[in-house]
């Protein structure tokens, strides 16, 4: 098990992508990855931060497996 600490841009309001983010956690568990902690910078509701736990390599997996979907809620994909 890997504990990653992921930093990200969002294009939307962060209410809007949490809501996004939200509904994927079922999914997530299905792939194998504990959602830990997911926030923003005190003073840039753009900038994320996740900190989440899977297995070696799955988490870039399933972020390659749903792209579409990922970047659909808002999340800039480059330089994630």
């Amino acid at each position: 098990m890997e504990t990653y600490v992921v930093t990200f841009t969002i294009t939307v309001p962060f209410e809007e992508w949490v809501k996004a983010y939200d509904s994927s956690i079922d999914g997530q568990k299905e792939a194998g990855i504990t959602s830990i902690y997911t926030g923003f910078l005190k003073n840039d509701p753009t900038q994320i931060c996740s900190i989440m736990q899977a297995e070696a390599g799955r988490l870039d997996a399933s972020m390659a497996e749903n792209a579409e979907i990922v970047a659909a809620s808002g999340h800039v994909l480059e330089p994630t």
